[in-house]
C-alpha cells in the first residue's frame, strides 16, 4: 500500500510560512518564519548557503546578505536579509554554549546548529508566522523539500525524545539535504513541532538493496524542538502558538471586569505587545485584540497577567491581591494556558540561576514534589525539572504550586551547601509568588517546614532512585542453559552492562551471576533489589520465576517473583510496535482490561480482537498453553503493556480470577499484585489449586525502555 506523502488543505498554515534559503539562486535548505521579519533556520543551512563549510562558527558579517524565498507565498519574489548576531548559534560538539569547537564528522547528535535571519522588508502579503507547540510522542509529522515543490514531502514518527534532539522514523518519502532547517509539521496539533537538522540512512549507498521481503530499518531523521530552540535562543521573541478555543470567552469577562475602561485597556495591550515582540494595535486596541495577542504567543497569557498585575498594582496598590475578579482570571488562566504560568522574563531568569545550582539533584527534585505523579520523565537539568513541576497544579488543599515548592526546596539545599544564589532565587520567588496567587505567608511556611526538614536529615545529599539490575537472557534451543548480559541502572544517570555471559550455563550460573552483581555494583542485598528479566516472546514461558539457589542459610533461598518484586519483561521492540505502545500508554488510566480466552487462541484472531481494542493496555490471556507463546507474541507486536496468565490451566473460573486481580488496580502497581498471589500461593502450600501457582506476567509499562543492546540501537538507554 503506497504512503501518502502530499501536503494535504489542512497545512495551509505551513505553506505561508515555509520558506526557502538560497545558495548560488538555488535552495539549499529550508526555515520557517516567526514574524513578519524574522526567519528561523539551521546555522549550517547559513553557512551552506554562503558557500561556507557547513560547521564554520564564525558569525557571518553582518553585510553579508542571504537570499530566501517564499515559495508557497510568491515564488518568483527574492527577500534578502542578514544573521542576527545575538541569535547565531554555530553546531559545536560540546552542551556548553562556551565552547564552540565543531562537532567531528559524522558525530551525532551535536548541539546548537540554529540561526536567525531578519529580513530588510517584511514577508509579502499573504504570509504569515507559523505557530509552533513542543512536540508529542505518538504524533506523527511531515516535513517539505526547500524547493517549495509540493511532491517531495515525507512523513515521520518521533521516536525518542532526549536534549539536544527528537529521533524520528520516515515512515514516507526520502530524506535529503534540502530538508535541513525545514519545519516539522503535526497534522494534528496544526503546529509546527521542530526543525530539521540532520539524518542518518540505515544503510550506505554503496551497499546493494536488501533481497525482496528482508526487513530494512528506515532512515532515521533528527529535529531540533522547541525546547531546545528556546534553550538555545533566549533572546527570541515568544513564537507564535495556535489559537486556543478553550476558556477564551471565560478571560474576556474576566478582563472586562479587572480592566474596566478603555485607558487601562489600551495601556496593557501596549506593554503586551512591546514585550512579546508584537505590533500594537494602538487606539483600535480593545479587549479581544488584547486577549487574542496573549493566546496567540507562547507564554503569552502569563505575560498578559504579569501586566495586569502591574496595572492594578499602580491603580489600586495593595487591594486587589485578594480581589475574586482577580483569583478567577488566575483560574482561567490555567484553562486557557494548561501547561505555562510564568512569563517569558521570568522563564529566562529563573533558568539563569538554575543553570549556576549544582547542589540538588533534579530526578529527586521531581519525585520529591510530585510524589503522586506516574510515569514522570527524567529531567536532565533543573531548568527541565521546573518546566515538569510547571505543568501542575498544586493538590487540594495545598496553596504552593508545585513550582514555587521546587524553587524553594532549590533555594534551601543551595543555602544548605553555602551557595551565594539562595538569596536571588528567595528574591525571585518573592517577586513571583504573588502573580501566581501565593500569598507571602504561604510561602514563609514552606520554606519553614522544607528548612526544618532538610534540618533534621542533616547535610545528607537528596537520594536518587532505586537501583535495578537489568538481566537479558538468551535462552538456547533445549530452554535450560541460557547466555546473558546483565546491566546495572541507577537514578544517578548510571546504565552499563556490568557482566556478560558467551558461554551456555544453567539457571544457577544465571542466579549466582546476579548475586554477584548485587553485591559488587549497586551493594544491595538480594532481597530489597529489583531485578528485571528482558527475554524474547518465544521464551516467555520459562520458568524464571522459580529458579532456586541454595545459598547459605543467613541469605535465604533466592527465588525471582516470590520473595520480592520481579519483572519479566520482553526486550523485543520493533519500530513497527513502538506506535502501538506509545498509544497505549496514554490510554493505561481508563482503558479497560481486555480477555483473550480459548476463542482467541487462533493469533489471526487475536490480532483482530487486539486491532478492535487499540487502547487496550492490560490484557489477560487464558488459553491452552499450546497456543499461549502465539498469543503473546500478537499481544507484544500490537504494543500491550501487561499481559497476565497462568502456565497451566484455562478456563471460565481462571479468566474470572485474573481479570479480578487486575481489574481496578494501577497498572504500575500490578507487578506488585501479582507477586502477592504468588506469596500467597507458597505461603498455603497444602491448596494446589490456588491460581497464585504458575501465575505468569509481562509487564512492559510505560517507565520502562529495553536495554540500548537488546537488540534495537534506537532504545533509550535508561528505563
Amino acid at each position: 500500500m503506497p504512503l501518502d506523502v502530499t501536503p494535504s488543505l489542512a497545512d495551509a498554515p505551513l505553506h505561508r510560512a515555509f520558506v526557502s534559503v538560497l545558495g548560488r539562486d538555488q535552495p539549499v535548505g529550508a526555515g520557517v518564519l516567526l514574524s513578519p521579519t524574522l526567519v528561523l533556520t539551521c546555522a549550517h543551512v547559513i553557512n551552506s548557503a554562503l558557500g561556507r563549510h557547513r560547521f564554520d562558527t564564525p558569525l557571518p558579517p553582518r553585510g553579508q546578505q542571504i537570499g530566501l524565498r517564499l515559495p508557497h507565498v510568491d515564488r518568483e519574489r527574492e527577500l534578502v536579509g542578514r544573521v542576527l548576531p545575538h541569535c547565531w548559534r554555530p553546531p559545536r560538539s560540546r552542551p556548553e554554549a562556551d565552547h564552540p569547537s565543531p562537532p567531528g564528522a559524522g558525530a551525532l547528535p551535536y548541539y546548537g546548529d540554529l540561526a536567525v535571519v531578519e529580513l530588510d522588508t517584511e514577508a509579502p502579503p499573504g504570509a504569515e508566522p507559523a505557530p509552533f507547540l513542543t512536540h508529542r510522542d505518538g504524533n506523527e509529522v511531515i516535513a517539505q523539500w526547500a524547493s517549495g515543490h509540493a511532491l517531495p514531502t515525507l512523513r515521520a514518527m518521533p521516536r525518542v525524545s532526549a536534549h539536544p534532539w527528537i529521533a524520528l522514523d520516515v515512515l514516507g518519502g526520502t530524506v535529503a539535504d534540502g530538508f535541513s532547517g525545514g519545519p516539522l509539521w503535526d497534522r494534528e496539533r496544526q503546529a509546527v513541532v521542530g526543525l530539521v537538522v540532520a539524518a542518518h540512512e540505515s544503510r550506505t549507498p554503496q551497499e546493494h538493496s536488501p533481497p525482496a521481503g528482508q526487513y530494512t530499518p528506515p532512515a532515521a531523521m533528527y529535529a531540533i524542538g522547541l525546547s531546545s530552540i528556546e534553550s538555545e535562543l533566549p533572546g527570541l521573541p515568544p513564537v507564535a502558538v495556535p489559537a486556543a478555543g478553550r476558556g477564551r470567552q471565560q478571560l474576556l469577562g474576566a478582563l472586562e471586569k479587572l480592566l474596566p475602561t478603555r485607558r487601562e485597556i489600551m495601556a496593557c495591550e501596549e506593554r503586551l505587545a512591546g514585550r512579546l515582540g508584537r505590533r500594537s494595535s494602538g487606539p483600535a486596541a480593545d479587549v479581544e485584540r488584547l486577549a487574542g495577542l496573549a493566546m496567540g504567543v507562547r507564554r503569552g497569557v502569563p505575560e498578559l497577567l504579569n501586566i495586569v498585575y502591574e496595572q492594578l498594582a499602580e491603580l489600586r496598590p495593595g487591594s486587589f491581591a485578594a480581589d475574586p475578579d482577580w483569583e478567577r482570571a488566575l483560574g482561567i488562566a490555567r484553562i486557557v494556558s494548561p501547561r505555562e504560568r510564568l512569563s517569558p522574563g521570568q522563564r529566562r531568569n529563573l533558568d539563569a540561576l538554575l543553570a549556576e545550582c549544582r547542589t540538588t539533584d533534579p530526578g529527586a527534585l521531581v519525585r520529591t514534589v510530585l510524589p503522586f505523579a506516574d510515569d514522570l520523565p527524567r529531567p536532565r537539568d533543573l531548568a527541565d525539572a521546573t518546566d515538569v513541576l510547571e505543568c501542575y497544579d498544586p493538590q487540594p488543599g495545598q496553596p504552593m504550586p508545585p513550582l514555587l515548592q521546587g524553587v524553594i526546596r532549590i533555594s534551601v539545599q543551595e543555602r544548605a551547601s553555602g551557595a551565594y544564589l539562595a538569596d536571588d532565587l528567595d528574591a525571585w520567588v518573592r517577586s513571583t509568588a504573588p502573580r501566581l496567587g501565593v500569598a507571602p505567608a504561604a510561602v514563609a511556611q514552606f520554606r519553614a517546614d522544607v528548612s526544618a526538614h532538610a534540618g533534621a536529615r542533616g547535610a545528607r545529599p537528596p537520594s536518587t532512585a532505586a537501583p535495578r539490575v537489568q538481566v537479558e537472557l538468551l535462552p538456547v534451543s533445549t530452554g535450560h542453559l541460557f547466555t546473558y548480559q546483565i546491566w546495572v541502572w541507577s537514578g544517578d544517570g548510571r546504565h552499563e552492562v556490568v557482566l556478560t555471559e558467551d558461554t551456555e550455563v544453567t539457571s544457577q550460573r544465571v542466579v549466582e551471576a546476579i548475586r554477584q552483581v548485587l553485591r559488587t555494583e549497586v551493594e544491595e542485598h538480594p532481597e530489597t533489589a529489583l531485578v528485571e528479566f528482558f527475554v524474547a516472546p518465544a521464551w516467555l514461558r520459562l520458568d524464571v520465576d522459580t529458579w532456586e539457589f541454595p545459598g547459605s542459610a543467613d541469605d535465604g533461598g533466592f527465588r525471582p517473583g516470590i520473595t520480592r518484586r520481579v519483572v519479566l519483561r520482553s526486550s523485543e521492540r520493533t519500530r513497527e510496535t513502538h506506535a502501538g505502545w506509545k498509544r497505549r500508554s496514554s490510554a493505561l488510566p481508563s482503558s479497560p482490561r481486555l480477555l483473550l480466552d480459548q476463542r482467541s487462541s487462533d493469533p489471526v484472531v487475536a490480532q483482530a480482537r487486539l486491532e478492535v481494542n487499540p487502547e487496550a493496555g492490560i490484557v489477560v490471556v487464558c488459553c491452552d498453553r499450546q497456543y499461549q507463546g502465539l498469543v503473546l507474541r500478537q499481544c507484544i507486536q500490537a504494543g500491550v503493556h501487561t499481559v497476565l496468565w497462568h502456565r497451566e490451566e484455562h478456563g471460565g473460573q481462571i479468566a474470572a480470577d485474573l481479570l479480578a486481580l487486575v481489574e481496578g488496580v494501577d497498572h504500575a502497581r500490578i507487578p506488585e499484585a501479582v507477586r502477592l498471589e504468588r506469596a500467597k500461593a507458597m505461603a498455603d502450600p497444602d491448596c494446589t489449586t490456588h491460581h497464585g501457582r504458575e501465575l505468569s506476567l509481562l509487564h512492559d509499562g510505560p517507565d520502562h525502555r529495553p536495554p540500548p543492546l537488546a537488540p534495537a540501537p534506537w532504545a533509550l538507554t535508561q528505563p
